[in-house]
């Protein structure tokens, strides 16, 4: 190998290169939420690719891969450490073990990029650096399949407005941004080997050819933030997104349900809206065991509004039961039970019973819920709901559309404190707001109760671990296809639109999601 760079004696020795790797991974966590450094991502990914130019066999690739999702999980998803010990009870020693192993295995997926990405080394940079991109996604989409999926922290979810490639979630979802991301930062490596080959006017020929493919990448996705693939229309409704600000540890105490119930009534009925969204288990209770009269009381205030309320419960007996949401007021009662369980959380992997008794996580055996459940036709709209983790899993989110006009996502993200967990979850929704091109509104007990626009914009959110109401309009002129787009945190009310699907598919499901409708304001 004629690079310059193999030439350092930190990339010759493995301890010294894992080390590195594995800053570079906790660094990588910056460009997530709450910080939104976007363009760092790339950058250490592009690093990465240097260390992988260098490394003396595929084994060695695998370490430095490994040692940089080590660092990439450590320091972006340490918050299960805090729902296993802190509200889940469980040994302080034996949820950080659990946390440490489970961060580990992780890693073994950026290994395999990097074990490969050393055994298809070629003498061309630039050519490596379009294998490097395709493997690391590759490796991404199968840590979000493979054993039920863990998406979290896929390259692709640093990409939200503003940055450049956010263009490209329509048309190849996010993890066409992971692919898009790793490329741009590879071919900047590549720039870099290129420049230093042998053969210095050769080079930098190449050089430039990888420079300008970088660019190239960079102004289609600008260009396509621009693009109105669909156009918005809908009768204007009112949303009102309730955040009870139940602490978790007090929140399944039975001394304390009546507060609970006294809480959620009163945010309804302070903010009426013809849509009304209370979080995942607002109600500490199975829904039969709810005062029926209570539930008759919301569905009232709702019907007072002409229209319906979603409401998070669990549903079923001591045979099974479901995490659920259900609908009251206008129309017919319907109910969606949550498709994709979180393990441990909500399900009990075999030969694991022995690690759940050790916490203390109530109703930690879900029922899956049917796939292909359809909407709810509740206040004039269809509205696809989703609970918690689901809409970290875009093609299961895609499924609903197009016929709902509107998602809503109910989550209880109070299980992680005051960790990364809530804002990494609210990226995530932007990013399905931008692949199906819906309206996302987020109902959570603690935070981030938020309402996402189409484009992945964040129009409104609440201040986490407060209690209140973000009301919202649903509004769009369908005679001259604009709106009037307004926010005003003192009163906490924004206007928004729902959009219907126009123009099929680009790509197809496997890459990417849904055209979106575009947010069109008339300010």
């Amino acid at each position: 190998m004629s690079d310059t760079l193999s030439t350092l004696p930190l990339m010759h020795r493995s301890p010294r290169g894992a080390v590195l790797c594995a800053a570079l991974g906790a660094a990588s966590v910056l460009a997530f939420a709450p910080v939104g450094a976007f363009p760092l991502l790339p950058l250490t990914l592009g690093v990465l690719f240097l260390v992988l130019r260098t490394a003396a066999s595929p084994r060695q690739g695998a370490l430095y891969g490994w040692a940089f999702g080590s660092g990439l999980f450590l320091a972006g998803v340490s918050w299960v450490y805090v729902s296993l010990s802190v509200f889940g009870g469980m040994p302080a020693w034996l949820a950080g073990l659990a946390t440490l192993l489970f961060c580990l295995v992780l890693a073994l997926y950026p290994a395999l990029a990097g074990a490969l990405a050393v055994r298809l080394r070629s003498a061309s940079p630039t050519l490596d650096a379009l294998a490097f991109a395709a493997l690391w996604t590759l490796t991404e989409w199968l840590r979000g399949w493979l054993l039920t999926g863990f998406p979290w922290l896929a390259a692709g979810y640093a990409q939200t407005p503003p940055s450049p490639l956010a263009g490209y979630a329509p048309v190849v979802g996010v993890y066409g941004l992971s692919f898009a991301s790793a490329l741009i930062g590879a071919l900047g490596a590549a720039c870099i080997l290129e420049t230093t080959a042998g053969r210095a006017l050769h080079g930098r020929r190449k050089a430039v050819v990888a420079g300008l493919a970088a660019l190239l990448v960079l102004a289609g996705g600008a260009l396509l933030r621009g693009v109105a693939w669909t156009t918005p229309h809908g009768a204007p409704i009112t949303v009102a997104l309730l955040q009870g600000n139940v602490p978790q540890d007090l929140k399944w105490r039975p001394e304390l349900f009546d507060a609970s119930l006294r809480t959620y009534y009163q945010l309804a009925l302070d903010h009426p809206a013809q849509l009304t969204v209370l979080p995942e288990t607002a109600l500490p209770a199975f829904y039969g065991r709810i005062p029926r009269a209570y539930l008759e009381t919301l569905a009232a205030l709702a019907r007072r509004q002409d229209g319906d309320l979603l409401l998070g419960v669990p549903t079923g007996d001591s045979q099974g039961y479901a995490n659920s949401v259900v609908s009251l007021g206008n129309a017919p009662s319907q109910r969606y039970d949550k498709q994709h369980l979180v393990p441990f959380g909500e399900f009990v992997p075999p030969g694991f019973r022995w690690f759940m008794a050790q916490a203390n996580i109530p109703m930690s055996d879900f029922t899956p819920g049917a796939a292909n459940q359809p909407p709810f036709a509740v206040a004039g709209q269809r509205v696809a709901a989703n609970i918690c983790y689901e809409d970290a899993f875009g093609t299961e989110i895609a499924r609903a559309v197009p016929q709902a006009t509107l998602l809503v996502n109910l989550s209880n993200v109070a299980w992680f404190g005051d960790s990364l967990a809530p804002q990494q979850h609210l990226q995530i929704a932007r990013l399905r707001a931008l692949e199906t091109g819906r309206t996302m509104l987020r109902a959570t007990n603690t935070g981030m109760t938020a309402i996402v626009a189409p484009d992945g914009a964040v129009l409104g959110a609440l201040p986490p671990f407060t209690r209140g109401a973000l009301r919202g309009e649903q509004f769009a002129d369908a005679l001259f296809r604009q709106a009037v787009e307004r926010f005003e945190f003192g009163a906490r009310e924004a206007t928004l639109f729902p959009g219907d699907l126009e123009g099929g598919f680009l790509l197809g499901n496997a890459l990417r999601g849904l055209v979106p409708v575009r947010l069109i304001s008339g300010r």
